[in-house]
């Protein structure tokens, strides 16, 4: 349960291992790789979505042990550079080093927008694929609705379903979200990346997301017309 309210349980040991909060609970591991192997599954793989931030740092820390190269690297050589960046990025990192890479990775909002634009096009920018056609056309057309709809955000996002980090609308369009108000929010069909940056006072609230979505819909209307 991801509730940034709770001071205790496992989000909360989640957020004092990656250094994000002071570490108050004597026993609890004090870096993301200590911490990570002490989760344990719930519920059946598949079955409905759920999201975990953990599993992100997981799978930064899987990319890391398969190239043997840091995530920043990766993310650098074959994502910021080469889809031509503005400005550099950086992560946040735990104490001994391991990438953030659920939450910590920060941008401006230009170049946010500029890998807006490189999904929208299919992965190519400056004239090259930065990411593979393929990719973005199977995170867009798939994702289990089945999944979706018995999952823990159906409520609050209903008539979306999830695929590769992205959330992907019945209309077509997709999104990554983060808590406090981040959306990256892409209509291939207005032709529109809307890129946002924000401080809101809830993690997640339902009213702020609507308003949100309201506005970057009529956004969306008023260019495709």
């Amino acid at each position: 349960d991801e509730d940034y309210d709770n001071e205790t349980g496992d989000f909360a040991r989640y957020r004092m291992a990656t250094g994000w909060i002071p570490l108050t609970e004597p026993d609890a591991p004090d870096n993301l790789r200590s911490f990570l192997p002490t989760l344990k599954q719930e519920g059946d793989h598949g079955k409905s979505f759920h999201y975990v931030s953990p599993n992100s740092d997981l799978l930064g820390w899987v990319l890391e042990r398969s190239t043997g190269r840091s995530f920043s690297e990766l993310f650098s050589q074959l994502i910021w550079q080469p889809m031509g960046a503005e400005y550099d990025a950086y992560i946040n990192i735990d104490r001994l080093g391991a990438p953030r890479s659920a939450g910590g990775i920060c941008v401006t909002l230009r170049d946010f927008g500029r890998f807006g634009q490189m999904c929208l096009n299919s992965g190519l920018a400056n004239g090259r694929s930065v990411v593979p056609n393929w990719w973005i056309r199977d995170m867009r057309q798939n994702g289990d609705q089945n999944a979706w709809d018995a999952g823990n955000f159906a409520e609050f996002m209903p008539n979306w379903r999830y695929r590769s980090k992205w959330y992907i609308s019945s209309t077509g369009v997709y999104a990554g979200l983060g808590v406090f108000g981040q959306f990256l929010y892409i209509d291939p069909a207005a032709d529109v990346v809307i890129a946002r940056f924000s401080s809101r006072p809830k993690a997640l609230d339902p009213a702020d997301k609507d308003s949100s979505f309201l506005a970057y819909e009529a956004i969306c209307q008023s260019v495709n017309h």
